[in-house]
């Protein structure tokens, strides 16, 4: 699968519309409805301090990477079975890059 490189500006106005109304992404950034997202690259899924993730997402035992995040933003109950993430994802290939390059640039 061949992920476009992304561009971090997009992204992250992909996130304020998009994700911001469930996730913070600064450095100590509260946790909302969902986890906060500051570092998610490169940690496993369910290991965000002081959120209740569902037993799906704490088993799933994947590592956040470009590539499984490329995957899981297209369709989040598609890639996790029994997330409570409510989100139906991004379809295009270029938002889902740039959501990505955002996050990896929250470190």
């Amino acid at each position: 699968m061949s992920i476009p490189a992304g561009d971090a500006e997009k992204g992250k106005k992909i996130f304020v519309q998009r994700c911001a109304q469930c996730h913070t992404s600064d450095a100590g950034g509260k946790n909302l409805q969902g986890p906060n997202l500051h570092g998610i690259v490169g940690r496993a899924t369910g290991q965000t301090a002081g959120f209740s993730y569902t037993d799906a997402n704490k088993n799933r035992g994947i590592k956040w990477t470009r590539e499984t995040l490329f995957e899981y933003l297209e369709n989040p109950k598609k890639y996790i079975p029994g997330t409570k993430m409510i989100f139906a994802g991004l379809k295009k290939p270029s938002e889902r890059a740039d959501l990505i390059a955002y996050l990896e640039s929250c470190k």
